[in-house]
């Protein structure tokens, strides 16, 4: 794949922009006022808010609206004042978040009840949860004309997911906390303080995947004086946590003995195991958790995909745990909410420069000709489904996004 302005195109899309054209003289970009709409999430449990008050203070600085619906922000505790203060405008209906905007800014993907609230050739920032989707939501957002983003898909310059990796930073260093609470007497646990002191053996941690989220685990952990042994079936994975924590860890490849082992003799086990696509990997079975010390803490991080422990159920933020073989499992699927305000202010990073280069550039198509990392988060564009996994999942033809954006400069 070549470099400059065409990098990340297909070569078809590379051939037809190269064909002789019309001189025309340069055109220089437009800026948009963009009218930007945050609904209050209705999604079960989901505190987070897209931007923050000094965001949307910035975007309004730069000739932008924003329209907020009351109360959208404050189960991250950002209060209608704190955003009026700052120049938004608060709307006490939820339809009419819709109606006054062109950008939709969500954290959970949209109900079938708000596709039906938005308007024709609206854009969608939110996320997409492909567990979860559905072909009459696919199918509704294309009778709309609905160009459409999602959070998974958005890279950075380095090319890494940007909204995966700062969640996955977040719940890696939070699950730890959560094991702290877990072995405390407050919550019928061992009464151990995790790390331990002088004199007084520390905690043992076994963490399962050495990806972003087992990666901040670890460092949470050892900073806290915690004795930890990291497991996963990539040798890469585990070389580059070991640099990148700059501390030697005790790290294996996942041999069932060794594994076994360590989780019946652990005070704390966190499943960090993830997959591309489809279900994460089962590798601890119910027959080791049974044999798990009494009053051990299970945190299954991956349970939105099935989880890493046989024994794993699905709980919440009002009831968060329940015990099997008298271990503590804690199995909540989005623990970012449960720090919702730390998780707000790392959205907002990431979402506040995309708005304004959508305002700079004079539109969504520009920052999507331009921006390969925004190009890849993209799976409706105008209402043509262009994400080929969706496209093969629910049998809907699919097309291909750099021809779609060629054709329509």
């Amino acid at each position: 794949m070549g470099s400059g302005k065409y990098s990340g195109f297909s070569d078809v899309a590379k051939q037809a922009m190269m064909q002789p054209q019309e001189s025309m003289l340069e055109v220089k970009n437009r800026k948009n006022k963009l009218y930007i709409g945050i609904p209050k999430e209705t999604s079960f449990q989901e505190n987070r808010v897209p931007l923050t008050p000094l965001s949307v203070a910035l975007l309004i600085h730069n000739g932008h609206e924003v329209i907020l619906e009351s109360n959208a922000g404050k189960a991250a505790n950002f209060s209608d004042k704190d955003y009026s203060e700052q120049g938004a405008r608060i709307v006490y209906d939820h339809k009419a978040v819709y109606e006054a905007s062109d950008i939709i800014m969500k954290v959970a993907p949209p109900t079938m009840a708000e596709i039906g609230l938005m308007k024709s050739h609206q854009i969608l920032i939110s996320t997409l949860q492909l567990a979860t989707l559905t072909a009459e939501c696919v199918n509704a957002m294309m009778s709309k004309k609905i160009t459409a983003l999602s959070y998974e898909h958005l890279q950075d310059e380095g090319g890494s997911l940007t909204v995966i990796r700062a969640m996955s930073e977040i719940v890696g260093a939070t699950s730890i906390l959560i094991a702290a609470e877990y072995l405390s007497n407050v919550f019928d646990g061992k009464g151990l303080m995790l790390g331990g002191i002088t004199g007084v053996p520390p905690t043992e941690i076994v963490i399962l995947g050495a990806g972003t989220v087992g990666e901040y685990a670890a460092r949470t952990a050892i900073s806290l004086g915690a004795q930890v042994k990291v497991f996963d079936p990539s040798i890469y994975k585990l070389r580059r946590l070991q640099n990148n924590i700059g501390s030697r860890v005790f790290t294996s490849v996942v041999q069932p003995i060794v594994l076994e082992k360590a989780i019946t003799t652990c005070d704390v086990a966190i499943g960090a195991m993830r997959a591309k696509d489809g279900r994460s990997p089962c590798i601890v079975s119910e027959e080791t958790v049974s044999r798990m010390k009494p009053n051990s803490v299970i945190i299954d991080v991956s349970i939105d995909q099935g989880g890493c422990f046989e024994t794993s159920e699905v709980t919440n933020h009002t009831h968060p745990v329940f015990r099997k073989y008298d271990v503590i499992h804690y199995c909540v699927p989005n623990i970012a909410s449960r720090v919702a305000r730390t998780a707000t202010y790392a959205l907002t990073n990431i979402f506040t420069p995309i708005l304004l280069d959508i305002g700079e550039q004079g539109g969504i198509k520009n920052v999507i000709w331009h921006n390969a990392g925004i190009r890849n988060a993209v799976y409706l564009y105008q209402g043509q489904l262009t994400n080929k996994y969706i496209g093969e999942r629910f049998n809907i033809p699919c097309k291909d996004l750099d021809l779609l954006v060629v054709s329509h400069q």
